[in-house]
């Protein structure tokens, strides 16, 4: 297993050009727990937009699909799709504390914007998909990224983190999750031949604790972030996996993102409100938080649609909304 060690006492600005950074998150505009909670929540989760968050842990940052653009900016999401941005990010990329980690679910500009890529500093670790890596590492002697660790599905690696002494640390396991662009058939075939669309992991993200006396992983909480995919067969192969294991959260990309455009919707590459209660049914997670639903022009699926498909479903206690800016707190239990 691929390991990284973090060091949260070693800050560095999360871009090349700015010493000048926060040490902190901004304060909340509203906090929120599970409603089964009994206290003593020690993690948290920040929502930005899109599928950008910031994952809070024992003093370690990772920011999941980096995308700090504004309203009226637009992307590139394929040959002649482009799209443009209908909200603002909770920050700015220069307000952003210090980032031990990134989880890149696929190289796409909704999720690793162009200002991003630029500003980023070079040396920040990634952990994305093999496509993504031969991307990020292939600029050049100063624009390429020196730290990227790609994870095919069910690959894993852990992220240790240095703290303090003795042989039982907090550590984060990432395994990469199946997800798919494209529906089986032969859209996908063609896809995989002129490469339109790129490839795109889920994650599952484990927060825990190494005991280096056994060489042994104790997760004390699970989370499961979908990624840009369909309701595709592999998604099946999740729960068979993790039976008995239980996913405390799920992270669910929703919005129905529809391409070329959304006066001429085609192709639909991100779950909308049906297929997202299908997930819920799917990897049955005790809370699950919509993210990635309505900042870009091509996502046809509002929010609102969700809403009402999980009320109908009967799951609306599962379900955590959280608005740009908001926090998620939660315990990892120590076990």
């Amino acid at each position: 297993m691929k390991q990284l060690t973090l060091d949260p006492s070693q800050k560095q600005p999360p871009t090349r050009d700015h010493k000048d950074f926060p040490s902190h998150l901004p304060d909340a505009k509203e906090i929120k727990v599970s409603p089964a909670s009994t206290g003593g929540e020690n993690a948290g989760l920040f929502f930005i937009g899109t599928a950008t968050t910031i994952i809070e842990w024992e003093g370690v940052r990772i920011l999941t699909d980096p995308n700090f653009l504004h309203a009226g900016d637009h992307v590139h999401l394929g040959p002649g799709v482009t799209s443009a941005r209908l909200t603002n990010p909770a920050i700015g990329l220069h307000e952003v504390p210090h980032i031990d980690a990134i989880l890149l679910s696929h190289y796409h500009a909704d999720h690793f914007d162009q200002e991003v890529e630029a500003s980023l500093r070079r040396s920040i670790p990634i952990i994305t998909t093999p496509h993504a890596k031969r991307h990020l590492t292939s600029k050049g002697e100063d624009e390429s990224f020196t730290q990227v660790y790609d994870l095919d599905f069910f690959d894993s690696m852990l992220l240790n983190i240095k703290t303090r002494e003795g042989d039982r640390k907090p550590a984060i396991k990432v395994t990469g999750m199946p997800g798919k662009h494209v529906p089986p058939g032969p859209l996908s075939v063609a896809n995989d031949i002129l490469s339109a669309l790129p490839p795109t992991n889920g994650w599952l993200v484990e927060l825990g604790y190494f005991d280096n006396a056994v060489s042994s992983f104790q997760c004390g909480y699970r989370i499961y972030i979908s990624g840009d995919t369909l309701m595709v067969p592999e998604l099946k192969e999740i729960p068979e996996r993790y039976k008995g294991q239980g996913i405390d959260l799920m992270l669910i990309h929703l919005g129905g993102t529809t391409i070329p455009s959304p006066k001429m919707p085609l192709l639909m590459v991100s779950m909308n409100e049906t297929q997202g209660v299908q997930l819920i049914q799917l990897i049955n997670p005790d809370l699950t938080i919509p993210i990635h639903f309505d900042d870009y022009d091509v996502m046809l699926s509002p929010l609102a649609d969700f809403k009402k498909a999980v009320e109908e479903a009967g799951f609306a206690h599962k379900v955590v909304y959280l608005d740009r800016k908001d926090q998620f707190r939660f315990k990892v239990i120590q076990g």
